[in-house]
């Protein structure tokens, strides 16, 4: 798993965004925040799923897992701004409307997302499969699913939603882009559409487990511990803020022992090769 995040680190630095022109800074802001770092969880997902059936295919993979960083690059930008969280810091840095301006920081997100789709689209990869990456990352990155949760996150705040409603918001804000990175791998391993769906399922409980654990982390961490800012939840429609952390705390440990479950379910060459990117991640509520 080292050696596959590294390929991919590698190949993300020799493959920065760039706007080559007279502008004095954009081109640096367009590759800020995706030099500077991350868990990269989204494309190792990806990544662990070809791996698992068809290993020889990972290079030709690397545009796609680097498009999937791209788009979810552009939503912690635009998340940062001004108009939603106002944010100071991510990933360990300055923000990118903080160290530059609004108008950049913008335009950076937009730069990003498109780009996102032009690696797919120009990935070494058949056409049809191609075309079934952008549907997916498409649907789950858009109006169907980062997008609106975002919109219901910014709109309520400071209004209480009741637990199915919360799930909604973050189901399709946060887990559905880890579900459709599952599933991008299947479709270029061309696993079964039943396996597809399985994986697709299992990535939603990751992502709803994981906004958990951001929730608890938001909670007991420091900004600096965190590397992003953090206490800045108190209008936000949290499961600390619903549960409180007790109960979040309860809620995550149910969610990560039913996670366990879905990835011993798998056959045995997905589980191995997910159980060494997934592990680390499913208990990492209880270190706080």
């Amino acid at each position: 798993m080292e050696k596959l995040l590294k390929n991919f680190e590698d190949y993300l630095l020799d493959n920065l965004p760039t706007s080559k022109t007279f502008h004095p800074y954009f081109e640096d802001a367009l590759a800020d925040m995706l030099k500077a770092g991350g868990k990269r969880f989204r494309p190792m997902l990806l990544l662990s799923v070809l791996k698992s059936k068809k290993s020889l295919l990972i290079p030709n993979a690397m545009p796609v897992a680097l498009g999937i960083e791209m788009l979810h690059t552009y939503s912690l930008v635009h998340d940062d701004l001004p108009a939603m969280d106002d944010a100071d810091l991510r990933r360990g840095f300055e923000t990118l409307h903080k160290k530059y301006d609004e108008v950049t920081a913008i335009l950076v997100g937009d730069a990003l997302n498109s780009e996102a789709f032009n690696l797919v689209a120009s990935a070494p990869l058949h056409n049809d499969i191609k075309i079934e990456l952008v549907k997916c990352l498409a649907t789950n990155g858009g109006i169907d699913g980062m997008i609106i949760g975002q919109a219901i996150d910014c709109y309520f705040e400071n209004q209480k939603l009741e637990l199915e409603q919360l799930e909604f918001l973050h189901i399709h804000k946060t887990a559905k882009l880890i579900a459709a990175s599952l599933k991008m791998g299947a479709i270029i391993a061309e696993y079964d559409l039943s396996t597809q769906e399985k994986l697709f399922n299992f990535g939603i409980d990751i992502g709803l487990l994981f906004q958990i654990q951001d929730d608890i982390i938001d909670e007991t961490q420091s900004s600096e511990e965190a590397g992003k800012t953090t206490q800045n939840d108190e209008s936000k429609n949290s499961f600390v803020n619903l549960l409180g952390l007790d109960g979040a705390i309860n809620a995550a440990d149910e969610l990560a022992n039913k996670c366990e479950e879905q990835l011993n379910s798998l056959d045995e060459n997905l589980k191995d090769s997910l159980s060494e990117l997934l592990l680390k991640y499913i208990t990492r509520h209880k270190k706080q």
